[in-house]
């Protein structure tokens, strides 16, 4: 027993030491060389200051800005401590009430809006943090921004256009719009008062 203890010892210490500081410290130094900005949390800075992540989505409700989609995280959405989604099957009563309460909040916001809503902007996504909105929950939006900035029409439906990012290798995932960027391209073009 005792000739046993020492190889399990020395096994262990090396193994701690190659899995516990010596692989991290590689791999983070490779993330730090070859991809930085990914590496750093994506952050999005504004005048030199973080004010996002392109990864993590962030509530926006003033009609001025593009919402995006529902944060099923608690106590707050959005709460990247709390990463989730809501569970709620299509049966369910709290997820036909949560989709009627924001189809509510989209009609009062735009009740002249007549186009069909898009799914993304009534339910929740599976992480409760989801950055991106489709094209069409984007464009569903364009009329309600561009009268509460006072903009025409024309020019928020082109700022949606070059802030659409495509599929990854031209067939991965589908066409999305980053909603923190495209709000901070709005705030750019014509800030709200």
């Amino acid at each position: 027993m005792k000739n046993m203890l020492r190889p399990v010892l020395v096994l262990f210490a090396a193994l701690t030491v190659v899995t516990g500081i010596v692989y991290p410290v590689v791999v983070t130094a490779i993330g730090q060389a070859v991809f930085p900005h990914q590496a750093n949390g994506s952050l999005i800075e504004k005048d030199g200051k973080a004010v996002g992540s392109e990864l993590i989505g962030q509530q926006f409700d003033a009609p001025g800005y593009f919402w995006g989609r529902l944060s099923a995280t608690s106590p707050n959405p959005y709460n990247a401590q709390s990463s989730g989604g809501s569970n709620l099957g299509p049966t369910n009563p709290a997820l036909a009430d949560e989709v009627k309460g924001r189809l509510s909040a989209l009609h009062d916001a735009d009740p002249s809006n007549t186009l069909p809503v898009p799914v993304d902007l009534v339910t929740s996504s599976a992480s409760g943090l989801d950055p991106e909105i489709s094209p069409a929950a984007a464009e569903y939006q364009a009329a309600r921004v561009a009268k509460a900035r006072g903009l025409a029409a024309s020019q928020v439906e082109a700022l949606i256009a070059r802030n659409t990012s495509g599929r990854q290798l031209g067939v991965l995932g589908e066409a999305r719009v980053n909603v923190l960027k495209l709000n901070l391209a709005l705030d750019q073009l014509k800030p709200l008062h």
